[in-house]
């Protein structure tokens, strides 16, 4: 029976519980961020409309945070019930930054609780803006710490194993391995551009709806700005990321690219379908791009996935996650610098319909490449659960309960999801941004009107 396939169904609730955790840690990294950028110009601009976005953005904060601690909670409670063969030679070794996202998570929630309660308390409002930065440090240092451990999981050190014992354990070697750099900069820097993304989303739909409104106006230019800063930044750690997987693990890289000849001057293959005999048809190619991505040379030697044992090579679909994510990073990116560009240009339009909905689609289609860049580094990585060390199969649980408690939560993140929907929607839909500026600046919002 298919739930009673351990195996199977372990990876499936992983895959559910991280597929939906994702959502909310992405955005706990990303808004902090966007928070402390907001309040910081709206002081020094003396502009109250940016610090109303400042404060709006910290409350929605706090309800995607509890959820998040949640769908967190259960990400370690299934390491050691789905995966304890696995968790007998990881937990060993890498239970240090297990343990410091903990507390950089606490941290974080502890100065974010002082400064959601501390506004207008302070004489200097900079000293307020100043507890922001505790907030920025503790998740994005709670995004590094749980990073080094799937970091691990692709390029394990620090360890000696004998036989099932654990010897000659170096926990600093093991957080610091080979994939953290890269990957640690791939997720924070696509964190903070989806979450910038949402945010412009959010702004461009409501300007939309209410043409003219200066607070949405400003939230859509600041929004989109930090969109088209924090994309440039991702596409540098994507680089960076494929030059690592060619070095560290080609069969990723070669099967994502469907790239199955080791040659020199390798072209990028884009989207494309496999015919019987395994050929590329129907594909986008563009000469010797593959090399360049892979070495920084148009001409240099990539590595085949035939050089790959065939009971070792990842899956050929996550050709498709690879190129998903990529492309809507790149449609990101041309969406917010055609934003710009209408901005600087006077007589352009930057508010026109068209615009707006373009950049309405960069908020979902960014989460969306948040999954399947993910999908695609776990995918990637198969069979193995702790690379060249232990198979998935191998680590999984063989208990034939797991069925249900893939229902079970199941059930529980609906609930959570629905739950988080609902009270945004009342927080916001309820008390507008307009009626709540005029609320808590009668005078400025007097001035506009005469204006």
């Amino acid at each position: 029976m298919f739930f009673e396939d351990s195996v199977t169904m372990s990876r499936l609730l992983t895959t559910l519980t991280l597929v939906f955790h994702v959502i909310f840690a992405t955005v706990g990294v990303g808004i902090p961020i966007m928070i402390s950028i907001a309040e910081f110009l709206g002081i020094k601009r003396n502009d109250q409309h940016l610090q109303l976005l400042a404060r709006r953005w910290t409350r929605g904060m706090t309800v995607t945070i509890a959820v998040g601690v949640v769908t967190g909670t259960a990400i370690g409670l299934q390491l050691s019930l789905l995966w304890p063969r696995f968790m007998q030679i990881a937990g060993n070794v890498i239970s240090l930054p297990l343990f410091m996202e903990v507390f950089a998570f606490f941290f974080e929630a502890i100065f974010l609780g002082i400064y959601l309660y501390t506004w207008d308390r302070f004489k200097n409002p900079m000293y307020h803006w100043l507890l922001s930065i505790p907030v920025i440090v503790g998740s994005t240092l709670s995004a590094f710490f749980i990073t080094t451990v799937n970091s691990f999981m692709n390029t394990p050190q620090g360890f000696e194993l004998d036989g099932n014992t654990v010897t000659d354990i170096n926990p600093i070697a093991a957080m610091f391995n080979p994939a953290t750099p890269t990957k640690v900069f791939h997720v924070v820097a696509s964190s903070y551009l989806t979450s910038a993304a949402i945010l412009a989303t959010i702004a461009a739909v409501m300007l939309i709806k209410k043409k003219g409104s200066t607070y949405h106006k400003k939230a859509l230019k600041l929004t989109v700005t930090a969109t088209f800063i924090f994309a440039i930044l991702t596409a540098v750690a994507g680089d960076l990321s494929a030059k690592f997987l060619a070095e560290h693990q080609p069969e990723k890289l070669a099967a994502g690219e469907w790239h199955f000849e080791t040659e020199s001057g390798a072209d990028l293959v884009l989207f494309g379908t496999l015919n019987e005999e395994g050929e590329t048809e129907n594909a986008i190619r563009i000469p010797k791009a593959l090399s360049f991505l892979a070495y920084g040379d148009f001409n240099a030697e990539v590595e085949g996935l035939n050089e790959t044992p065939e009971e070792e090579q990842p899956p050929l679909w996550i050709h498709y996650m690879f190129d998903l994510m990529v492309s809507i990073g790149m449609y990101t990116l041309g969406v917010s610098a055609l934003f710009l560009l209408f901005w600087k240009v006077k007589k352009w339009n930057e508010e026109n319909n068209i615009l707006l909905w373009l950049i309405a689609t960069c908020g979902p289609l960014s989460m969306l490449a948040i999954e399947f860049g993910w999908i695609y580094a776990e995918e990637g990585r198969q069979p193995w659960i702790l690379r060249g060390i232990m198979t998935v199969a191998e680590g999984a649980t063989t208990s034939n309960h797991v069925g249900l408690m893939f229902i079970l939560f199941t059930a529980l993140y609906t609930v959570l999801g629905v739950g988080c929907v609902v009270v945004l929607r009342k927080m916001f839909k309820d008390h507008p941004a307009e009626a709540e500026f005029e609320d808590r600046y009668p005078e400025v919002a007097a001035t506009k009107e005469d204006e």
